[in-house]
């Protein structure tokens, strides 16, 4: 047999996707390029690794076990590459990475000078809402997650890594009917989807300051809510970490309310019964000596009045 390590990737993709045109966009391939490598791989077998029904591809019983020593071969092939590393005193290997929508904001700035420290890294991220996040964790599906909610009912350590302060925003189109908590009873509200934890800290506001809520939109992403901010739709509690720009450049303002901005943290949470090769330790290594850095160099602008104040 001749197949290739780029074979085996490509028709693992096609397995996960049950669709070329899905692991073409994955693979950033052209659905060509994807079809040659699978018939090439497929001309290795007297079996079918796939077959159309309906006009939808499925991978064949017998490619679901090829499927299965692809995944170990590709992972020894990754295991001898870091082998070799590790004998030139590089420390290498792979880091997954679970995130909260909001935290794709946060965690390149501190993956950034981590990775130029140790270039023999390779670092994977899933973003995703908190339930899905949560979820990854508990199947070991990721090494490490963000999360500003610490999850309940898991075995897992935490390290801090920056303050995560929410306010409500909304465009200059309400300033002369916000001036206290019950006002917003009387406006449209933008709500995340369920299993959102900023949908939740938006919840307990509410809750907390005896708020019924009477018009209401619900959006699946921030993006989301912060275009409708933009288009004067609504307001939202939502964390300012993700609206510097739109602050600074569109017609939008902080409202400031009792009771905020609310404060939580941005946690790297990873399971206790983890095992911790090199690369997981320098990872921790490097937050815990840098994170205070990181988070005044690039999250001040948060908490500083002066900030606030010019927006």
């Amino acid at each position: 047999m001749h197949y290739t390590l780029h074979q085996l990737r490509i028709f693992l993709k096609v397995h996960e996707y049950q669709s070329i045109t899905k692991a073409a966009e994955e693979l950033h391939l052209t659905q060509p390029a994807i079809s040659i490598q699978l018939k090439r791989l497929q001309e290795q077998f007297d079996l079918p690794l796939t077959e159309v029904i309906g006009r939808k591809l499925y991978t064949t019983s017998f490619g679901q076990e090829i499927a299965q020593h692809a995944q170990r071969i590709l992972e020894e092939a990754d295991s001898l590459k870091y082998t070799i590393d590790q004998f030139k005193g590089l420390i290498s290997g792979k880091l997954s990475f679970s995130v909260v929508s909001t935290g794709k904001y946060v965690i390149p700035y501190f993956l950034k000078p981590f990775m130029d420290a140790h270039p023999g890294i390779d670092i994977s991220i899933d973003v995703s809402n908190k339930n899905k996040v949560v979820e990854g964790l508990q199947r070991n599906e990721s090494d490490f997650s963000l999360v500003s909610v610490i999850p309940e009912g898991m075995d897992v350590h935490t390290l801090e890594l920056t303050e995560n302060r929410s306010y409500l925003v909304g465009s200059e189109d309400f300033l002369e009917q916000i001036r206290q908590p019950s006002d917003l009873e009387n406006v449209t509200l933008l709500f995340r989807e369920e299993g959102s934890a900023t949908r939740k800290a938006m919840e307990k506001y509410l809750f907390d300051h005896q708020i019924k809520v009477g018009k209401s939109m619900e959006l699946v992403s921030n993006e989301a809510i912060k275009q409708a901010i933009i288009a004067g739709i609504g307001l939202s509690i939502v964390p300012l970490i993700g609206l510097r720009t739109a602050l600074q450049f569109e017609r939008i303002r902080i409202y400031p309310l009792k009771g905020l901005p609310m404060v939580t943290t941005w946690n790297l949470v990873y399971s206790k019964g983890k095992s911790m090769s090199p690369a997981h330790q320098a990872l921790l290594e490097f937050l815990r000596n840098h994170r205070v850095d990181i988070s005044e160099k690039h999250f001040r602008w948060q908490i500083t009045e002066d900030s606030l104040e010019k927006r």
